[in-house]
This record gives structure tokens, C-alpha cells and sequence, in this order.
């Protein structure tokens, strides 16, 4: 893993500990003070890192660095940009078993979701590799003899991407790929629980790929330093775009901070998903979607099904179906194949959940499973009768708890759902696809699954919020219009009569 000696790559064996340093220039380089905090194994607690704690000075450099390779970068042929695509996936794949191991001790990623992401990643670099490619223009009409109008979209320069923990290697490979395919280069910041899977794995794939030096830059920091490092990424002049997936009230900042330097960010932020259970669907398939759609690496996805309204004709049996599976699921070690429920990424979030659903269930809330934290996880948890005031029904509460309500018909199910200052993702489950496609298009979602729950991705995809879950969309087949500038251009072959 990330060493001094980039010759050290494939190197780290389990148990031992890691130096992490920053990646900046095609270097790797300890930051300017000197400082490093631990990177430890959510499930053990072990340190599996010493990890550069980086700040604003040392993000300067990052950005210089990228800036000092914008433009070499940008010139390259297509085929140059597409062969470090490609080579980077026939990387990410051959280092496999080593990036589900680090998923696992870092974030307490399980092999299911793990396989998830490193698949994901794989499909995303390929499918990037065509974007070089891509249509970068059009001839316009104009109206003035002789003149040819040209729309043309060039790379914007040095991109800013800031990623989290919860599913390290796709969110930060999103922030990341479709710039640098597009001949952007950028200054990676992933979250300080994450700063291998999320950062500086990517830094060693690439630079094996063949990646030019300065193109793409990781820069690390320790808890708390977050702000600072994003502050300078935004605030420096070459940084044009900066996109981020994390939080709403963090995005929201940075969205403020962005305004003020007149900057284009692209934001996918929190969401309180729900799925939609009509009286028609499929008893058993509903219960299984459900379960994977609230419970999935832990409900640490911002797609997880937070809330689940159920139509009352079948209400009682699926919550007899759902709170069995649910309270079956196993919990434990990351690192064993048949964990569903890892633990939580910290303490923090740990207490977190045991607050909101101590807070439900003290206004009146009952607990049908779960409940009750056994650090460092907190099992599959399912409420009812949760109060619309509890903190657990109107924010996202990252974890493996859910609410299941029961409606007494499809339009009171979409009303209680738009009723979210959220927008993410959703799903409706029937058997009427015809009536599934209508309530979808009601649905205030930027992304609505009809006969799914909400948990689906694809790198091409449009995949992004509406309202507070964010602006802006990732997935290859719209980073064209994130991460280019539009140029109006006109040619003419002969001179133009002037009045005066």
C-alpha cells in the first residue's frame, strides 16, 4: 500500500500497519507539519494507519501540482487518456482480494457490498475510457455571412473532489474518473475515516496505469480538519469545479463557500428514502427487497430505504415477514462472508443511533426489532407509530434502522414521502407496472426503482437528489456537462464589413 517507495504497491499484509502520505506532484510526500493521526479498524479497533494529517498549505501544493499538469493533461490524445482508463481497471482487478480486505478493516465493509463496489469501480473505468471520445461539440447556424459558429466544450481545469467513508472506493472513483477521462486533473480529499480506500489507493492505481505526475493528487487529514482543506481547495484560484457527496448540512456550507468564489459544485448530499409497498406486490419479493434495501452494508448508503410505507391490506403480514428476517441477520466480523450487519464506522455514530431511537421510543415509538446497540455494531432495527417530531423521521439517521408505517393507499404513501425536505432515491413495489411508472413520475426523487427498492447504481447513470439531497448529476454519460466549459467560437475565411 500508499509507502514512500511507490515500488511498494500490493505490499501491505494484514496486521500490519500502514504509512500513508500524500500523493501530490507524482510524489509521495509527508505534509509540511508533520503531523499524522491513526486510521483504525472499526471493528477491532486496531490502528491499521498512520495517516499524513494534512491542511490548508499542503493542499495549496495540490493544487499547484495539478494545475503545473492541467494543461499537458488536456492536450493529450484520446487514446492516451483511454489506455490509462483501461489499464487502471485490469489494475483495480488484479488487486482485488486486497482492496475487499482493506474495505473490510477500514470501513467495515463486508465482502457483499465490497464486491459491490470494487465491480462498480471496475464498470466505471471502462465505461470512462470512452469518453475521450465523447461528442465535444456542434457546428451552430449563425446569421452573419461568412461566419462559422462552433459550440465546443473544453476541459475546465483542476477539479476538487471531496469524498466519505461509507462507500469509499465508488464515491471517491466518481469524483475522480470522469474528470480525468475528460482530461481534467484533480485534488482528491477523501474523509479522514477513509483515507486508503478513498484516496490514496486510487493515487497508487493510476500512477501504475501510467497516470502523468500531478494529475491526479491525494492530500489526507486528521478529524476536524476537514473544513480547512476544503476552504483552501475552494478559495484557490485554479480549482474551477468541485463536487462532493457527504452530508446536506456539509454541502451546504460548501455550497456557500462555492457562491461566493462563483464556482460550479456538484452536490449529492443526504436522504430519507422511501420504499413504497403496494397492496398488489409480491409478498416474499417485497420482504427481501426490503431487507437488502435497509440493512445493506449496515444502512450506511445514502440509498438505504429509510422509510417503508406499506398499504394496509397486506401491512400485517409483511411486518410479520420483515421483523422475522430482519432479526435473523447476522452480525459480526466484516471479514466473515456471511456477515450482513458490520459495525458502525465510529463511536460517534454508534451513539448516534442509540440516541434517535432512544428519542423515538421515549414519544411513543415501539421497536418491533433491534433497538439496543452491541458495539461496536447496532443490529437490524425496525420501528413503528415513530412520531413525526423524533429525529429519526425527518433526518437521515445513517444505520441499520428503519420505519415502517402502514397507509391506506398509494397517494397518502407518496404524500408522507414528498412530505421530505430530502429527495434522493425511492421505490415502489407492484405488480401493476403501468400504475408503478405513474407514481413514480409523483415522487419528488431524483432517482425512483419500480419494482426495487432503493439501492442501484450504474456508472453511467444519471445518479443524483432533488431538493436538499443535492444538485448536479454524476455517471459517465453526464460528466460532459459537469466537468467541461461550453466555448462559443466563430471562424470566418473572409473579412467582415465594419460601419465605422
Amino acid at each position: 500500500m500508499n509507502v514512500p517507495d511507490p515500488a511498494a504497491t500490493d505490499a501491505h499484509r494484514p496486521g500490519t500497519p500502514i504509512t500513508v502520505h500524500h500523493h501530490i506532484g507524482g510524489e509521495w510526500t509527508e505534509p509540511l507539519s508533520g503531523a499524522t493521526y491513526p486510521d483504525c479498524d472499526p471493528w477491532t479497533g486496531s490502528v491499521l494507519a498512520t495517516v499524513a494529517a494534512g491542511d490548508a498549505e499542503d493542499t495549496v501544493r495540490a493544487v499547484d501540482a495539478a494545475q503545473a499538469a492541467f494543461a499537458s493533461w488536456a492536450d493529450a490524445l484520446p487514446a492516451q487518456r483511454q489506455q490509462v482508463m483501461l489499464r487502471a481497471s485490469e489494475v483495480l482487478d488484479r488487486r482485488r482480494e486486497e482492496v475487499l480486505g482493506l474495505l473490510a478493516s477500514e470501513t467495515g465493509c463486508g465482502r457483499h457490498y465490497g464486491t459491490v463496489q470494487v465491480d462498480f469501480s471496475i464498470a466505471l473505468l471502462r465505461q470512462a475510457a470512452g469518453l475521450p471520445y465523447a461528442a465535444v461539440g456542434q457546428v451552430l447556424p449563425s446569421d452573419i455571412p461568412g461566419t462559422q459558429a462552433l459550440a465546443v466544450r473544453q476541459p475546465v481545469g483542476v477539479v476538487a473532489a471531496i469524498a466519505p467513508w461509507n462507500a469509499s472506493l465508488v464515491l471517491s472513483g466518481r469524483g475522480v474518473v470522469g474528470p480525468l477521462a475528460l482530461g481534467n486533473t484533480v485534488v482528491l480529499k477523501p474523509s479522514e475515516e477513509s483515507p486508503l480506500t478513498g484516496g490514496t489507493l486510487w493515487a497508487e492505481i493510476f500512477a501504475e496505469a501510467g497516470l502523468p505526475p500531478g494529475v491526479l493528487n491525494v492530500v489526507t487529514h486528521a478529524p476536524g480538519g476537514a473544513g480547512g482543506i476544503a476552504d483552501a481547495l475552494i478559495s484557490h484560484p485554479a480549482v474551477r469545479r468541485i463536487n462532493f457527496t457527504g452530508s446536506t448540512p456539509t454541502g451546504r456550507r460548501l455550497a456557500e463557500t462555492a457562491g461566493r468564489h462563483l464556482k460550479r459544485i456538484v452536490l449529492q448530499l443526504s436522504g430519507q428514502n422511501p420504499l413504497i409497498v403496494l397492496a398488489d406486490a409480491d409478498l416474499s419479493y417485497a420482504v427481501d427487497a426490503a431487507v437488502y434495501g435497509a440493512f445493506v452494508q449496515q444502512g450506511q448508503v445514502c440509498m438505504c430505504a429509510r422509510r417503508i410505507y406499506v398499504e394496509r391490506p397486506i401491512a400485517e403480514e409483511f411486518t410479520r415477514r420483515f421483523t422475522e428476517k430482519a432479526s435473523t441477520l447476522p452480525i459480526g466480523d466484516p471479514r466473515d462472508p456471511r456477515t450482513v450487519i458490520g459495525p458502525a464506522i465510529n463511536k460517534w455514530s454508534l451513539s448516534l443511533l442509540d440516541r434517535r431511537v432512544e428519542e423515538a421510543v421515549s414519544m411513543g415509538a415501539r421497536v418491533l426489532t433491534g433497538g439496543a446497540a452491541q458495539p461496536p455494531c447496532y443490529p437490524a432495527t425496525v420501528l413503528t407509530d415513530v412520531p413525526d417530531e423524533a429525529e429519526l423521521a425527518f433526518d437521515e439517521t445513517f444505520g441499520p434502522v428503519v420505519i415502517l408505517e402502514i397507509v391506506d393507499s398509494a397517494e397518502e404513501a407518496v404524500e408522507r414521502a414528498n412530505a421530505s425536505r430530502y429527495g434522493l432515491t425511492s421505490g415502489i413495489l407492484t405488480r401493476n407496472t403501468h400504475r408503478g411508472l405513474d407514481i413514480a413520475r409523483r415522487l419528488e426523487t431524483g432517482i425512483v426503482h419500480v419494482n426495487d427498492q432503493p439501492i442501484n447504481d450504474e456508472p453511467s447513470m444519471p445518479f443524483g437528489g432533488t431538493k436538499e439531497s443535492g444538485w448536479g448529476r454524476f455517471g459517465t454519460g453526464f460528466a460532459v456537462e459537469e466537468f467541461t466549459d461550453l466555448r462559443w467560437i466563430t471562424l470566418r475565411g473572409e473579412p467582415r464589413d465594419f460601419p465605422f
